[in-house]
């Protein structure tokens, strides 16, 4: 008998990831592509004051390793600022997914924090645009989301 390829939190989150689908009235969306293996997530995001992020799905094509680690991510940020969400780092994904990953699917692991990480930029603009046209979108976070990067 063979080792399973994957761990069961791969596998689980693989089979039946919770945070998998569109977002209606999402205030921001990224999406990126892994070239190395044709990984494609997409995340949207709806922010809420206080650089609140009020829920999270993601979309794609993607293999288990960066379905589980983008599924495990959302979980991990909804409800959280975004400078929060900003500072998790791939070691925290990789302690989740409760596997060893090999170097060479590394990127797997980093694509949904890259698309994260894209996205609270994409309404962080968003929402500064708005407020230098005097209107505010519902439901927005200051304009210096981005500026809090570190």
């Amino acid at each position: 008998m063979t080792a399973p390829l994957y761990g069961g939190v791969i596998l689980e989150r693989f089979r039946h990831p919770r945070y998998f689908g569109e977002l209606p009235g999402a205030d921001a969306v990224h999406e990126d592509v892994n070239p190395l293996c044709g990984d494609r997530l997409r995340v949207e995001l709806r922010l809420g004051g206080d650089h609140a992020i009020e829920a999270v799905r993601f979309q794609g094509d993607a293999c288990a390793i960066a379905t589980a680690a983008a599924d495990l991510l959302a979980e991990m940020v909804e409800g959280r600022t975004a400078p929060e969400a900003l500072r998790l780092e791939r070691d925290v994904l990789l302690t989740a997914l409760g596997a060893p990953i090999r170097a060479s699917r590394l990127g797997c692991v980093s694509l949904p924090l890259a698309v994260l990480r894209g996205a609270l930029g994409a309404g962080a603009e968003r929402i500064a645009a708005a407020r230098g046209s005097g209107a505010t979108p519902a439901g927005s976070g200051p304009p210096d989301m981005a500026g809090e990067r570190s």
